[in-house]
């Protein structure tokens, strides 16, 4: 630990997206930040690491610490481009992976479609029990174990589970088989679901369990050949990479627990609103990052994420593990927009993608688009059409509007264009209400945090329409995951299934399993040989009226609490939430959670910004003025972003253009720039 307060030295943070990979170099010394946006390549994601790296001009050999944000789990678990996994499961419940929940896929109709991650041929059974208090009821059977093991592994099985019933009241079984297993399995992935997860749903537990084992091999192997090309490279530094949770953990050891990587993307692009907010003194934020294809929000309360140990990212796929809490819709700048069967204008959640991608990509996309949209309306710079295609005209974006969606509604083409966007908005307003309203908070308690290349474009609309009374819009907004990458701290969360009625608790118990997992904390933050500030470390619990499914968590002041405080702040917490009271219900104890946290020393955020390109007033920032439509034409300033001088203020309308992306500023609004760049946008009532 150190009283640094500011990280000294030369630092990198990488983040691969599925179109681009960004890349900020930060580097305090020379007091210099450099900036980089390469293709992603899909196919092995570390040449679009060591291809970042060479666009900025960076010596690997020179750098102190890599972060990096990777999409190889995420897209792994939704294209099911999984590895060939076994699992060892408790005799009778080969099945619990397959039967989930009494849900299903569309809440109309009786059609539907669920394939589980691991074929029910890969699911062997055999014979052990524990029940739920701990006590052993069947003896496990070793030789049937040893058995199943070297049938999974002669069916060319690559990674194991072991997920046995009742695990995480009594994980003795488990922790066998372990043993066993890692004397029969021919390699290390193997995944025991307690030491993953210790929480009482088997369905849950199961399911995270074979997650991380299905891409446990893929991210081992990409992690392995990306820390030998940047050896080769001479870094000899440790190479951290990004969690879902927004923290960040030591390649050496990130594979033994590869679920949690899952959303790493998104939930670094919401560690670094968080910091920025804090540093401009606005800590109670709504992110939205708007990309090529969808759009994810989160809520940020005290500059501290919100964080859920209940995200199912895709039907009957719940990840238990604790992730930053995003949510995603369908609306991004390639969201098609046409006009359905009932003659209603839709947009999304089809997308153009980025082959053939929008019209204005000129790469042969012939349906109308938001992008399209803000070209048509001048809102982003119809110049570009120039540099991105010599074949595609505005009035070749024009025809399609009018073609597709003007003809059929009775409206010309600009009018269109103006429905698509709108509609867009609302359908982004909706995403940011799901994180905030429908968890009892009110948007306009909030400042909107807009990123991604998109999301200045539609932001300040988008605060109009929620009520959100500010918009802050970061130096950098088309690559703040990469940002993230750096500013984000160590971080490891940690659960244990209680499960008892509060009354029947031993609180003692408890309390101790609250300083067994800040021990644990600590002792996996000092595994990871990084620098920190100071250590932070909170608590909370996981409660419910006995008879419900859903788990309400209730952030504690102490580790120390009594049964009656657990009462009532579970109770308050409830109300908040609901606006009900139950007193006639018991309460339960179901989880108790710890997140322990090693902050880093600060990162001056001012650099993302050259101050030397700053001009002295901001007519000189001035690059143009054209016609933008705001419910009809009006002619519009245009400044480049980072010749803004650092004490400007503007009024809308205005348009501010940089490298990575484009901010709408409407009639009324008005826009100050703080000691770090960002542009701090105050919505007006429109004009």
């Amino acid at each position: 630990m150190t009283d640094q307060t500011e990280l000294t030295g030369s630092f990198a943070g990488i983040d691969v997206g599925g179109t681009f990979t960004d890349l900020v170099h930060y580097d305090s010394r020379a007091g210099r930040v450099r900036l980089a946006k390469v293709p992603t390549t899909l196919d092995n994601q570390a040449h679009g690491v060591l291809a970042a790296l060479d666009a900025a001009e960076v010596d690997a050999a020179a750098l102190d610490l890599i972060v990096h944000g990777t999409t190889t789990t995420t897209n792994a678990v939704l294209e099911r481009q999984l590895c060939k996994t076994g699992l060892i499961t408790t005799r009778g419940f080969r099945d619990v992976l397959e039967l989930g929940r009494r849900t299903r896929p569309n809440a109309y109709g009786l059609k539907g479609q669920f394939r589980p991650l691991i074929p029910r041929d890969l699911r062997l059974e055999v014979p052990e029990r524990m029940l739920a208090d701990g006590s052993v009821h069947t003896a496990l059977d070793e030789n049937a174990l040893r058995a199943a093991l070297r049938q999974l592994a002669d069916e060319g099985c690559e990674a194991l589970v072991i997920h046995f019933l009742h695990a995480y009241a009594n994980p003795a079984h488990e922790a066998r088989a372990g043993e066993i297993a890692r004397e029969e399995w021919p390699n290390g992935n193997i995944t025991l679901g307690h030491a993953l997860l210790s929480e009482s749903r088997e369905f849950e537990r199961g399911v995270t369990a074979a997650v991380n084992a299905s891409v446990q091999p893929l991210l081992r192997r990409y992690v392995e050949r990306l820390a030998d090309r940047l050896s080769e490279r001479g870094y000899a530094r440790d190479l951290l990479v990004m969690n879902g949770n927004g923290g960040m953990v030591s390649a050496r050891i990130v594979a033994e627990e590869a679920a949690k990587t899952v959303m790493s993307g998104p939930a670094s692009g919401v560690m670094a609103a968080a910091y920025t907010g804090r540093r401009a003194h606005i800590p109670d934020l709504l992110t939205y990052d708007m990309g090529g294809t969808s759009t994810d929000v989160a809520m940020i309360r005290g500059a501290d994420p919100a964080v859920s140990h209940e995200i199912e990212i895709e039907y009957a796929m719940p990840i238990h593990v604790p992730m930053v809490d995003v949510r995603t819709v369908g609306a991004g700048g390639g969201s098609i927009a046409r006009v359905n069967a009932a003659g209603l204008l839709q947009v999304g959640p089809d997308s153009a993608g980025s082959t053939p991608g929008p019209i204005c990509y000129g790469k042969g996309g012939e349906e109308p688009t938001i992008s399209d949209a803000n070209m048509l309306l001048g809102r982003m710079n119809p110049g570009k059409l120039n540099t991105i295609s010599g074949d595609v005209s505005l009035d070749t974006i024009r025809d399609a509007f009018a073609a597709k969606i003007g003809d059929p509604l009775g409206i010309d083409a600009v009018e269109a264009a103006s429905a698509v966007l709108r509609i867009a908005t609302a359908k982004m307003a909706d995403a940011v209400r799901m994180v905030s309203i429908s968890l009892g908070e009110d948007p306009r308690d909030f400042a909107l945090f807009a990123f991604g290349g998109a999301g200045p474009l539609h932001a300040c609309a988008i605060a109009r329409e929620l009520g959100v009374p500010r918009v802050l819009v970061p130096a950098r907004p088309g690559i703040t995951n990469a940002l993230g990458c750096i500013v984000a701290d160590l971080r490891h969360d940690f659960v244990q299934t209680v499960n008892q009625p509060l009354d029947l608790c031993d609180m003692d118990e408890v309390h101790a399993a609250f300083t067994r997992q800040v021990e644990d904390g600590r002792a996996a933050i000092d595994r990871e040989r990084v620098e920190i500030a100071d250590l932070h470390v909170s608590h909370s619990v996981d409660m419910q009226f006995i008879g419900q499914t859903h788990l309400l968590r209730v952030p504690l002041p102490t580790a120390t609490p009594s049964r009656e405080e657990l009462q009532r702040l579970f109770e308050a917490a409830y109300f908040r939430r609901f606006q009900v009271e139950l007193p006639e219900i018991r309460a339960a104890l179901v989880n108790v959670n710890t997140s322990v946290i090693g902050r880093r020393p600060e990162v001056d955020l001012s650099l993302l910004i050259d101050a030397s390109a700053r001009k002295a007033t901001l007519e000189e920032a001035r690059t143009d003025t054209r016609s933008v439509w705001f419910d009809g034409w009006t002619d519009t300033p245009v400044y480049w972003r980072d010749h803004l001088p650092a004490d400007a203020t503007l009024t809308g309308p205005a348009i501010v253009e940089q490298m990575d992306c484009t901010l709408v500023m409407e009639p009324g609004d008005t826009a100050v720039q703080d000691h770090d760049g960002n542009l701090i946008v105050t919505v007006g009532s429109g004009g």
